[in-house]
């Protein structure tokens, strides 16, 4: 079941801190209360909350800085990938931390987020945006560093059926890459489309929300699931809210 009521607490303790953009482990939060799966990701405060954190996930973990206001957290030294051991880990911790003051000396650090690290899968995109004349719209398309180089996308106005999204899924130039081309496994197309369809359905229903963004979400052979492994998501301004 869906948890709208941790959903809006998280909105609403944005809103009290004046941010209209959530962090990306809050918006993991926000997506797993709406059984959207992403990466397991827990928040560190020091050195010894990310050695347990990885314990918990199990090694090779991700460590990202947690910043609401570092956003762009591969500006700053501030994600590290692949990570093998307690060492490793807490040598990052450091280097994270290190590196946000001395770029960012007055910002808010919460410490740092230890994710799942998943190794293969296709990697792709799941946006919604705002439309001035139709509203929130729903993305697909490649993802990962390709996005931008490719534009290979589709689009469609949410909320969106099984069969829609199986369309916006076809109609990509690299929709050959989740089928198995050239001798490779398919991907599970099946997880793919629920998330879509999730995605969908929160655009509609959560009307705070004015912009998602899943790059990358990690496609797995068929029957082995996806998550997103970034997240961010953007809420519309009070005034907007009210209008409503």
């Amino acid at each position: 079941m869906t948890d709208e009521e941790a959903i809006q607490e998280i909105i609403e303790s944005a809103r009290e801190d004046e941010r209209t953009e959530l962090t990306e482990y809050e918006s993991k939060q926000l997506l797993s209360a709406w059984e959207i799966p992403t990466t397991r990701t827990r928040l560190a405060g020091n050195k010894l909350e990310a050695v347990r954190a990885a314990r918990i996930i199990k090694y090779p973990v991700v460590a990202k800085i947690a910043s609401p206001e570092i956003l762009h957290k591969s500006d700053v030294g501030g994600v590290k990938v692949g990570l093998a051991s307690e060492i490793e880990v807490r040598h990052a911790f450091d280097d994270m931390i290190a590196n946000a003051k001395a770029q960012y000396p007055d910002a808010e650090t919460w410490g740092v987020t230890v994710q799942e690290f998943i190794p293969g899968g296709r990697e792709v995109i799941i946006g919604v945006s705002q439309d001035p004349s139709f509203g929130p719209t729903l993305m697909f398309g490649i993802g990962g560093i390709w996005v931008e180089v490719l534009e290979d996308v589709s689009f469609r106005l949410p909320p969106i059926s099984d069969e829609e999204a199986r369309k916006m899924i076809q109609e990509i130039k690299g929709y050959p890459t989740l089928t198995g081309a050239r001798g490779g496994s398919p991907a599970d197309i099946d997880a793919l489309s629920e998330i879509l369809q999730k995605i969908s359905q929160l655009a509609m229903e959560i009307d705070q929300i004015s912009e998602i963004d899943l790059n990358p979400v990690f496609v797995l052979d068929e029957g082995e699931g996806a998550k997103a492994a970034d997240a961010r998501i953007i809420l519309k301004e009070p005034k907007e809210d009210n209008e409503e």
